[in-house]
């Protein structure tokens, strides 16, 4: 299975390559910058205006005057959080409808073979963010206030807070003319293609990391692949950049020091993201919610977390008043916020998480965070969890110990978030696998494909056939979680999670039928079978395979490249028994 898991994946990749490689000499200034990032921006404080763009790279890139007023307000910590010096966060903002567009080809591909969490939200930005506040006499203000912003369509936090790490610093001491040269150097990274390991040149520095792809093991460590590329250019005496970065993952984040403030309560929090509840963090800076809210969307990995979240999220955002209103249920998001009037605006909040200064963990810690009623001002309380929620699963004490017993022992936080990574890792594939094995069962047998008939479709998802199925295939075969499953699978049917999921395994599971409908076509002879035809009907037969051919292409379907020359051979075979005008119609139609 692994090995044509493989040789799928190859087969995709050499069709893609093939049918795009025409396409490079019409490559134009930008056209590679803009497969990683829409922009680059700077952003200062003005006296008269407060919060503005400063600086746009490239000049041509296309903002809203909407777009650019969140990047401005997002880009700033709010004044009570006392930021000084440099802090590195991320925001996520909603793009506008009336200017979306079609994205680059390449980042298309990564869609469709990168892994789910990973895939970008058309409907979405996201703003990797470097802010520095020194003291400066010399201006008006008191202080130097100033934002350099990594706009893009691609999560990578990792890999953006890297780069942003580089080059901020470097136009705060130098000016625009370093931003731009960084800018051109982005220009010239390889388009992102799932699977590869790449070594990405940036201010006479190389980073390299590792683009994961769909078919990866899920949990696989890519620290093994960076760790053994720099044992191999050893060995062979390749001369090593000075600065050389090897990053882990392109969207590594510290999961225990950003759990760690409730850590007791961590199965809980994953049952709430998992099923889409309305969830606020509160914290002091945006370095900790913006961190904190990308855990907690980490944590049902490898699902995907379908619902918005904002990393980030100031009374000046565009969505302010559609997210606090009082008028009906808060929506299925969750809000990373810093301004103490959230503390008001968001009590009526079924689930907050109150992140204080980050302590080191202890025991009190445990009595903290327990569980309270949401009704009192969470910026005032205490860190920990306050919601009246009650989980369908039974806490997993053995591992809590596990991980309680690093804490004492002064295990690495890195092995610590390792831990947690695994854990949530392999609950979620719990829940998942039999989902999974019923929508499997849902697929037509291959016996019933018929060549002459259109491909079969996937049987519609039944969620009380489902249930019926946990009793002898459900989570506890693979957890010894005890609690409410089916309670927990009747609540998750309920959230966008779910639907994006099945939304996700219908499409891939309608193009395998596809893919096997086009094998049972080149099995047959097409043109023994069109001989006794009508010209009506075997003119109707060409249009039908060239459509399949065109179809092979645009949806980037997995057949080897056999298959599309033998579909074309036949086509061709078909056309010289019509008569010579029907040939040249058709010819010249091709």
């Amino acid at each position: 299975a692994a090995s044509s898991v493989t040789d799928s994946w190859a087969r995709k990749r050499h069709y893609s390559e093939a049918h795009s490689e025409p396409l490079s000499p019409t490559l134009l200034p930008w056209d590679k910058f803009t497969n990683w990032l829409h922009c680059v921006c700077v952003v200062t404080f003005d006296l008269e205006l407060g919060q503005a763009l400063e600086l746009l790279f490239p000049s041509h890139a296309k903002l809203t005057e909407k777009e650019k007023m969140n990047i401005c307000y997002l880009s700033f910590p709010d004044s009570n959080s006392g930021c000084m010096g440099d802090t590195q966060f991320c925001f996520r903002i909603r793009q506008c409808s009336a200017r979306k567009s079609s994205c680059p080809a390449g980042v298309s591909l990564f869609d469709i073979y990168g892994p789910p969490t990973l895939q970008r939200d058309s409907g979405y930005l996201y703003g990797f963010v470097y802010f520095r506040q020194v003291k400066d006499k010399s201006l008006r203000r008191g202080y130097f206030q100033k934002s350099v912003v990594l706009v893009s369509k691609l999560p990578y936090t990792s890999l953006f807070s890297t780069v942003s790490n580089i080059i901020a610093p470097e136009y705060f001491d130098k000016g625009a003319p370093s931003l731009e040269a960084a800018c051109h150097d982005i220009d010239q990274w390889p388009c992102p293609q799932p699977g590869d390991t790449l070594q990405l040149p940036l201010m006479g520095g190389v980073i390299q990391v590792r683009l994961p792809s769909r078919f990866d093991k899920p949990g696989a460590l890519t620290r093994q692949s960076t760790g053994s590329f720099t044992e191999n250019i050893l060995q062979k005496g390749i001369v090593v950049p000075t600065h050389l970065q090897i990053l882990a993952a392109v969207n590594d984040v510290d999961l225990f020091g950003c759990l760690q403030p409730v850590l007791p309560h961590i199965q809980l929090l994953w049952e709430l993201v998992l099923t889409g509840e309305p969830l606020v963090v509160m914290a002091p800076t945006p370095e900790t919610t913006s961190s904190t809210v990308l855990s907690l969307v980490s944590m049902i990995s490898p699902l995907r977390y379908a619902n918005d979240f904002r990393p980030y999220f100031t009374i000046h955002d565009s969505e302010f008043r559609e997210y606090t209103t009082r008028t009906q249920a808060p929506p299925p998001v969750i809000l990373g916020v810093t301004n103490p009037f959230f503390a008001k605006t968001l009590q009526h909040w079924p689930h907050i998480v109150r992140i204080g200064e980050m302590p080191m963990y202890n025991k009190s810690m445990a009595r903290l965070v327990k569980p309270k009623k949401s009704t009192v001002k969470a910026l005032d309380s205490k860190p920990g969890l306050y919601t009246v929620y009650k989980p369908y699963l039974q806490n997993d004490k053995d591992f809590m110990k596990r991980v309680l017993k690093g804490v004492q022992s002064k295990r690495p936080v890195e092995v610590q978030s390792a831990l947690l990574r695994r854990h949530f890792l392999e609950l979620t594939q719990s829940f998942i696998i039999p989902l999974e094995r019923y929508v499997a069962s849902l697929m037509p047998f291959q016996r019933n494909i018929s060549p002459w008939k259109h491909p079969p479709r996937l049987r519609q998802f039944e969620a009380d056939e489902f249930l019926k199925t946990l009793v002898h295939s459900g989570p506890q075969l693979t957890s010894g979680l005890r609690g409410d499953w089916i309670g927990l699978y009747r609540r998750f049917f309920q959230s966008h999670n779910f639907h994006s999921w099945l939304q996700a395994r219908q499409s891939e599971i309608n193009e395998k039928l596809q893919v096997l409908h086009l094998e049972a076509l080149v099995s047959t002879n097409i043109v023994e079978y069109v001989k006794d035809k009508e010209e009506v009907e075997i003119v109707d037969i060409v249009l039908k395979l060239r459509e399949k051919i065109k179809n092979i292409s645009t949806n980037h379907l997995p057949v080897k490249m056999e298959l599309v020359d033998q579909l074309t051979e036949s086509s061709n075979q078909i056309i010289a028994t019509l008569p010579e005008d029907l040939q040249t119609v058709l010819n010249s139609n091709s």
